[in-house]
C-alpha cells in the first residue's frame, strides 16, 4: 500500500504536477532551484507533521501567502486530499472524511533523508533529538501521542517555574504526567534504536553499521523508569526555580553514534563518511519497517558519495520493498540504476515547474 498517484495544485513552484508511480524507485534530477524537492516536501506530506522544510502551509503556495494549494493522492485503495484554502491551515480528508494529521500515519510510514542533515552529528542535541524522535515515530506511531502529553505537562511546569511558585501542590500533578509520558518517551527511543541496530548491521553492501546510544544530556535523559523520573524533578525544583525552566528530562536527551573496530565518534568522522552513516540509517529504518507501506525520500542523495557507496546505495535502494524518490543535478549520477529505476527530467520556466518522464 504505497503512492501509485499523486497530483499537486499550486503547490511550492508546481502550477500542476500529475505522477503516476509504481515500486520502481524513481530518480528525480534538473537544475538548482527546478522544483525536485518540491515534489519530495509534498510527498513528505503525506505523514503527519509539517514535511521535510517543516514550513507553514502559508508559505507552501506557489502564488504567496494570500493563496492556497492542494495535494492529492492514492495511497493503496485509499484517496488522500491535502489542502490549504487561501489564509487557512493545513486540512486532511481520506476517502472524503476530514480526519486529523495523526491519521495519515496509520496508511503510510514516510522517511527522509534532505542536505540539511548532513550536519547532524556536529549540530546542536536538539536536531539530533529531533532526528531520533521522527525514526521513533516511524516504528512507533504513539510516540507523538507521549511527546504531546510530555511538552504539554512541562510548558505548564514552566510557567509555574517562571512566575516563581513555590507550593509543591502546584507541581505534584505535572511532575507524575511528565513522569508518565517521559518514561514512555525513553523507552521507545530506547526500543528504536535498538530496531535500527539490528536492521543496520543486515547491511551487506559497504556502508558502516553505527552503535547507536541514548545519550542522557544533562539530568538523566536516559531514565526510563517513571518513579525516578518524577522522584528527580521534585529534587531538583529549586534549582529549576533558579534557571526558569525544566533542566532534566528526556527533552534533554542526545543520540550518541560510533563505527567502526576503533569506535569512531561520528562528529570525528570525515564528511563522506558521516553521510555514508546517515544513509545507513536511513536504510535501517526503512528496513526496520518491512512490514509496513514505506516511502523513502532521499534528496540530492549522491552529494558526498564516491562512485562505489553510490553504486552500492542503488543496489539496495532496488532490492527494498521501500517506495523510494531521489533528487540530482544530473541523469549520470543514477546510471548505476540501470533499467531499475524511472528518470523524471524537472525544468522551470517563468518561476513554474514542469516535468517530462524520460527513458
Amino acid at each position: 500500500m504505497t503512492v501509485s498517484k499523486l497530483s499537486l495544485a499550486q503547490f511550492r513552484s508546481w502550477p500542476r504536477l500529475d505522477l503516476e508511480l509504481d515500486q520502481r524507485p524513481l530518480a528525480i534530477f534538473g537544475p538548482n532551484g527546478s522544483g525536485k524537492t518540491n515534489i519530495l516536501e509534498a510527498v513528505s506530506m503525506l505523514a503527519p507533521g509539517r514535511g521535510l522544510r517543516a514550513a507553514p502551509a502559508l508559505d507552501q503556495a506557489r502564488q504567496g501567502r494570500d493563496s492556497g494549494w492542494r495535494i492529492r493522492a492514492r495511497i493503496g485503495d485509499h484517496e488522500v486530499e491535502i489542502t490549504a484554502p487561501p489564509g487557512q491551515s493545513r486540512g486532511v480528508l481520506i476517502d472524503d472524511k476530514q480526519v486529523p494529521q495523526t491519521a495519515l500515519g496509520r496508511l503510510l510510514r514516510v522517511i527522509w533523508l534532505v542536505p540539511a542533515m548532513d550536519r547532524l552529528w556536529t549540530d546542536a542535541p536538539e536536531t539530533r533529538r529531533r532526528f531520533m524522535d521522527r525514526i521513533t515515530l516511524s516504528l512507533f506511531p504513539d510516540h507523538a501521542d507521549h511527546a504531546l502529553g510530555y511538552d504539554k505537562a512541562m510548558r505548564e511546569r514552566n510557567r509555574l517555574l517562571k512566575d516563581q511558585v513555590t507550593d509543591p501542590g502546584w507541581y505534584r500533578a505535572l511532575e507524575a504526567q511528565m513522569a508518565t509520558a517521559g518514561a514512555a518517551l525513553t523507552r521507545n527511543r530506547q526500543a528504536a534504536l535498538e530496531r535500527i541496530m539490528a536492521a543496520q548491521h543486515q547491511d551487506m553492501t559497504g556502508f558502516p553499521a553505527a552503535t547507536m546510544t541514548l545519550m542522557p544530556g544533562e539530568g538523566q535523559a536516559d531514565d526510563p523508569d517513571e518513579e525516578s523520573i518524577a522522584a528527580r524533578l521534585a529534587a531538583m525544583r529549586s534549582r529549576d526555580l533558579a534557571a526558569g525552566r525544566s533542566l532534566t528530562g528526556p527533552h534533554r536527551a542526545d543520540l550518541g553514534a560510533h563505527w567502526g573496530p576503533q569506535e569512531m565518534p561520528a562528529a570525528l568522522s570525515s564528511t563522506g563518511e558521516q553521510k555514508a552513516l546517515l544513509l545507513s540509517l536511513m536504510l535501517a529504518n526503512a528496513r526496520a519497517l518491512s512490514d509496513q507501506p514505506v516511502v523513502l525520500l532521499l534528496d540530492e542523495v549522491a552529494a558526498h558519495l564516491d562512485a562505489d557507496r553510490r553504486a552500492a546505495l542503488y543496489d539496495q535502494i532496488a532490492s527494498m520493498p521501500a517506495q523510494t524518490l531521489l533528487t540530482g543535478t544530473g541523469p549520470e549520477l543514477f546510471t548505476d540504476f540501470g533499467a531499475r529505476a524511472r528518470r523524471l527530467s524537472v525544468c522551470k520556466d517563468g518561476g513554474a515547474s514542469s516535468a517530462e518522464e524520460v527513458q
